[in-house]
């Protein structure tokens, strides 16, 4: 058995200090980590503040400063005594904040349902669809009703603050914190659906959708101008550096419409469209004088206020968008050319069989008769196609020389071409060359079939005969006052002679005639006691415009008064009347004598001094 090992004695402990390692490779390292990092920073920031300095100020002032565009007032539109017609007023838009009518926002797990309750009466909007606007956490933003009246906003604000203090004493819940408001001022038309077709609309872009609105736009409109402020958190911040282009208001402006006898004028042709269960009609009334339209309705109308309820084919103004044939009120122009061309006279011997061959038919008047003796004045007072046809045959021994004349005195007196009012839609009418006219036209063109026409050009024609036989070119708008408040009036009317004076004279006792004759005038109905009026019955075929075929008849009567002194002309007509006749004297006669007697006395225009001139009408053959 071996013996064990004595343990190895330990060697005595020494007494040497403890050594630590080296700080200095961390320390080096270190340092030449923040050197790297320093070195970054310092290069971005020689990028920031020396090389790209100018494009991040660019961006600071993009975000610092906002852009907000100034809207431009509209410019007003009055009748020729100021008063208002069209005119901008202060409205808003009602918008809401959806995020804002939770149950963490209201305390109430039916906030929309409540906000909806409180404001569907004072927006005029259905419940159901408000509490489906507001009841939308998601969204941030929605339109819960447009142009609202400021009274509108005022009863909001006062049921907020009712709110409020219901909150304070622990009865309710604030609902109406997410409504807010936006401008959008409204435009108004006082007086509704009075001149309606001449006014237009400015649409919900804020730009004129027919009428004056549209044609006059620009003016109307103005500039807009522009704000650029400083912002922070979505506010304004006060600054130095805001700058401010004011916007420029639009232009005023003022037309020659009268609004009381646009009234007189529009209530009449309204009346008689629904009595006549006609498709529509249209009356005008225009200053001899100055060629200015006093009125121009038409039925039925529209209310611009609320345009977008309007039926689509009222949208216009059919007193110039509408082309007609219009009949004997026409066969005027045929008198004018043979008086003018010295080969008629008023006491020229006519004799009117009751038929007339020519071309490839038979001429016939509007009733069966034995052979009448007319005069020239009888013929225009019977209102004789056939005597008619005779008269312009004398023009020319040759029928397409006859032609050629007859057509220089229907453009002369403004048909086939524009008024001059250039307003949107207009028709010029159809006026076809002489040498295009077929062989029935060249005879019918002489009594108003044929050719057409709209009411402003009709009326223009009685002006011209009532001015002395001078053409004044139709005027709608008189003047205007632009933003620096100066007024300037409308450049004058284009004249041109277009007959004598002696043929107008002539032609004006023609017209006494045709309404103060008693057996042979066909305008009885448009007499005013007290004045003495010249006027022209009008009945023809009408073009239907969806067939493109004849059917059924226009209705017209055009005149002016006092014959001794001429003021004012009117003309009315009726497309299409289809109860109580359809001949002009009886459906626009009584238009007529009611637009134009409450014309005279609103223009204060002196009775008569005399009573009508009336010129022999018939003649006896064996004298």
């Amino acid at each position: 058995m071996s013996a064990e090992r004595p343990p190895r004695p330990r060697p005595a402990p020494r007494n040497e200090p403890l050594r630590l390692g080296s700080p200095r490779p961390r320390l080096r390292l270190i340092g030449l980590g923040l050197t790297l990092v320093m070195l970054v920073f310092t290069v971005r920031l020689v990028q920031v503040q020396a090389v790209d300095a100018t494009a991040y100020a660019d961006k600071a002032q993009v975000n610092r400063f906002v852009t907000v565009p100034i809207s431009a007032e509209r410019g007003d539109i009055t009748d020729r005594h100021g008063t208002a017609l069209a005119t901008t007023v202060d409205a808003y838009d009602i918008i809401a904040d959806p995020s804002l009518f939770t149950e963490e926002h209201t305390d109430t797990d039916d906030g929309p349902a409540q906000a909806a309750a409180l404001l569907a009466p004072i927006l005029d909007q259905e419940e159901e669809r408000l509490t489906q606007l507001l009841d939308n956490p998601g969204s941030q933003y929605a339109v819960l009703a447009r142009q609202q009246t400021p009274q509108a906003w005022a009863q909001i604000q006062d049921l907020r603050r009712t709110l409020a203090e219901r909150v304070r004493e622990g009865s309710g819940h604030q609902v109406l914190t997410g409504i807010f408001r936006e401008k959008n001022p409204k435009r108004v038309y006082p007086a509704g659906e009075l001149a309606a077709g001449v006014m237009g609309f400015v649409n919900s872009e804020g730009v004129g959708g027919g009428g004056i609105e549209a044609q006059l736009d620009p003016q109307l409109a103005g500039e807009d101008g522009t704000m650029r402020y400083a912002q922070s958190g979505g506010r304004r911040v006060p600054t130095a550096g805001s700058t401010e282009q004011p916007a420029v208001p639009g232009t005023d402006i003022e037309l020659t419409i009268d609004r009381d006898i646009q009234w007189a004028a529009q209530s009449a042709i309204a009346a008689q469209v629904d009595a006549s269960a006609a498709d529509g009609g249209y009356v005008v009334v225009q200053d001899v004088a100055s060629g200015e339209i006093l009125a121009m309705a038409s039925a039925p109308g529209y209310d611009p206020n609320n345009y977008g309820r309007a039926e689509p084919g009222t949208l216009g103004n059919p007193a110039l968008s509408d082309a007609f044939e219009p009949g004997s009120t026409s066969k005027l122009i045929s008198m004018a050319a043979v008086l003018e061309e010295g080969s008629a006279a008023p006491d020229t011997h006519v004799t009117v069989p009751n038929r007339l061959p020519r071309a490839d038919r038979a001429f016939a008047d509007d009733h069966d008769h034995d052979t009448y003796y007319l005069t020239l004045a009888g013929v225009l007072a019977k209102s004789s196609n056939i005597g008619t046809i005779l008269a312009t045959e004398t023009l020319s021994d040759e029928q397409p020389e006859a032609n050629e004349i007859l057509h220089r005195y229907l453009a002369d007196f403004g048909f086939g071409r524009p008024t001059g009012l250039a307003f949107p839609g207009e028709t010029a009418g159809i006026l076809a060359p002489p040498q295009d006219w077929n062989a029935s036209q060249q005879y019918t063109v002489s009594f108003g079939q044929g050719l057409s026409v709209n009411a402003v050009q009709a009326a223009s024609v009685y002006s011209t005969v009532a001015g002395g036989g001078e053409r004044v070119a139709p005027r709608l708008v008189r003047g205007t006052t632009g933003p620096d408040g100066q007024y300037q009036e409308s450049a004058e009317p284009d004249r041109e002679r277009v007959i004598s004076e002696e043929t107008a004279r002539q032609l004006t006792a023609m017209l006494e005639t045709v309404v103060h004759d008693e057996e042979w005038g066909t305008g009885g109905a448009a007499r005013i006691p007290g004045y003495r009026v010249a006027g022209k019955t009008g009945t023809s075929n009408r073009v239907d415009p969806e067939t493109g075929r004849y059917d059924g008849y226009t209705a017209s009567f055009a005149g002016f008064a006092p014959a001794d002194d001429p003021q004012v002309t009117v003309y009315c007509a009726v497309q299409n009347p289809t109860e109580g006749g359809y001949y002009g004297s009886q459906v626009c006669g009584p238009v007529f004598r009611q637009v134009m007697e409450f014309s005279l006395k609103a223009l204060h225009v002196a009775p008569s001094g005399e009573d009508a001139v009336t010129l022999p009408t018939t003649f006896d053959p064996d004298e």
